[in-house]
């Protein structure tokens, strides 16, 4: 018993110190966004003074535009792009699940191989399609792949509406038909409803995958009127002759918050949906 005892309170104790080391990245962060360039290169965490001037004065940083621009048009970027994932992803998925139609596995095989394709394959010739609809300097190139289940990570979401969907019993659907509902209403009344944990699950993977593109926001937007929160961070570096760092770790902090506010008050259904989408699978 005192053996058990020990080697427990040993496991324990080399997590807590292998978590500490983990996040003293962050905790170092957390702090740096509180310093000015002088204090930075002290070897304390946190500044005797704490310099709060960093998240103001970073706000308004970039001459003509505030960090409030910038976080609507990010946050009406995910908006649209959130719906029309949820909405195109989960039809194919009930599709796939659910409908028998004429070459139904070839088509699910040719879906399947598209998430063998690196997405830098695809830079080039997406980009000059989209040049060619005059969609540069728009959000026309994030919103319209997703609305065909085709933008990133769709295949993936698709795939996993797909388990999630073929684990539903199908004498739902029997008794639907019963009561004299079409497949859409299948679709909207019976299907869509229980596959809540799923949808949370692609939810979440959608907002932080679209939240952190930066790449994408970098090649397709140009004005400064139309930048997202990532494109802002770096005009900070552009928009002062001596760079604060301060300003730029404080704000860089604050980009964060969304996506861990998210995350956290849907942890609950994101476990849930792995776990049933795995087992189901």
């Amino acid at each position: 018993m005192i053996t058990s005892r020990w080697k427990q309170a040993t496991r324990h104790v080399f997590m807590i110190i292998f978590s500490l080391i983990m996040i003293y990245p962050v905790i170092w962060w957390i702090g740096a966004a509180f310093k000015t360039n002088a204090d930075l290169s002290s070897p304390n965490l946190f500044p005797k003074q704490w310099q709060w001037s960093n998240f103001t004065d970073g706000w308004k940083s970039i001459p003509g535009h505030s960090f409030t621009d910038f976080y609507i048009n990010t946050f009406g970027l995910e908006l649209a792009v959130l719906v029309t994932t949820l909405a195109s992803c989960s039809l194919v998925a009930f599709g796939f699940g659910r409908l028998d139609f004429p070459l139904k596995n070839l088509w699910f095989s040719m879906l399947m191989m598209t998430m063998m394709l690196p997405g830098q394959v695809l830079i080039i010739p997406q980009y000059a399609m989209f040049h060619q609809f005059g969609w540069i300097n728009t959000y026309w190139p994030f919103i319209v792949p997703h609305a065909l289940a085709a933008g990133a990570g769709g295949t993936f979401f698709v795939f996993l509406l797909i388990q999630f969907v073929r684990g539903l019993p199908k004498e739902l659907d029997e008794a639907a038909k019963i009561d004299g509902c079409s497949w859409w209403g299948i679709y909207w009344r019976v299907v869509l409803p229980l596959t809540k944990p799923a949808l949370v699950t692609v939810t979440i993977f959608c907002f932080l995958w679209n939240w952190d593109d930066f790449l994408g926001h970098l090649l397709y937007i140009n004005s400064v009127d139309k930048y997202t929160v990532g494109l802002a961070l770096r005009m900070i570096n552009d928009s002062q002759s001596g760079l604060q760092w301060g300003q730029l770790l404080a704000m860089s902090l604050v980009s964060i918050v969304p996506a861990t506010i998210v995350f956290s008050f849907l942890q609950k259904y994101f476990v849930e949906g792995i776990a049933t989408t795995g087992i189901k699978g």
